[in-house]
């Protein structure tokens, strides 16, 4: 694929991700009268999701008729490894936006045939917009994005998730963080998993894990990290793929000694 078409993708899922923080920002000054639906019992949408991701999805249709949609809300069943895709979260950090928390954005990846392309991650609480494309570097707000260069665990803040849609995984994830806890200078657990990846690519984090993710939670993430100079993989240190599950990211320096702890090996 050429650089002209990622640009030109990289482009379309920008004014998208734009659009959709645009309306996103406007809605946050009423978020405590916003209505929630329940999609599980700690799991919720709003309006402003759904308004967020039919606006992604009529910018980029309109820029890349070709393009098919992969979104949290819309069409979450479909395929985010075949053909030319957009991975569509509209609204990462859907409690903390409906909480006045200011951890939540829009997150764009553009695939082809399960490879990602273009990625955009647009900060709406806290600013800054992150983008990349394969092979051209990342960057934010048009300064290229490096990860950290922390080399000792010691020194290492570590980003993670809970697990809270199925807690089944909860033991193993606690036996995780009871290693990690006393060898790091630090976890935080912000909300979203798509900024997270995000500060790992701007050097806010060193490292960066959760048990479980859908595709939108990390597509865009996985390239920012990527051209910014890190590594992402599943737990057994396998390229991370798009279709979801186990990610393990980091500045690329801590990642086998983060994938032995994470394994207690």
């Amino acid at each position: 694929m050429t650089a002209s078409a990622r640009r030109h993708w990289l482009s379309a899922a920008t004014a998208a991700a734009q659009v959709a923080a645009d309306f996103i920002a406007a809605e946050s000054r009423a978020h405590r009268d916003i209505a929630w639906e329940a999609k599980s019992a700690t799991d919720f949408v709003s309006h402003v999701d759904l308004g967020a991701e039919q606006r992604i999805r009529d910018v980029l249709l309109t820029q890349i008729p070709e393009l098919r949609i992969v979104g949290e809300e819309l069409s979450n069943d479909a395929n985010p490894e075949s053909g030319l895709v957009a991975i569509v979260d509209p609204l990462d950090g859907t409690t903390n936006f409906l909480h006045g928390f200011p951890n939540y954005g829009v997150s764009i990846c553009i695939a082809l045939d399960g490879v990602p392309m273009a990625a955009v991650m647009h900060d709406v609480a806290r600013g800054g917009v992150c983008t990349a494309t394969a092979g051209e570097g990342a960057f934010v707000d048009g300064e290229r994005l490096h990860v950290s260069t922390i080399a000792e665990p010691a020194r290492a803040l570590i980003g993670t998730g809970f697990p809270f849609r199925d807690v089944s995984y909860a033991d193993q994830y606690l036996g995780m963080m009871k290693r990690i806890m006393p060898a790091t200078a630090g976890m935080r657990r912000a909300g979203s998993a798509a900024l997270d990846l995000s500060d790992v690519a701007r050097g806010r984090f060193d490292a960066f894990w959760e048990i479980f993710l859908h595709p939108w939670d990390l597509a865009a993430g996985v390239l920012l990290v990527r051209e910014a100079g890190g590594r992402v993989t599943d737990l057994e240190g396998r390229d991370a793929r798009l279709v979801g599950g186990t990610i393990v990211a980091s500045n690329g320096v801590l990642h086998d000694w983060f994938l032995d702890i994470l394994n207690d090996r």
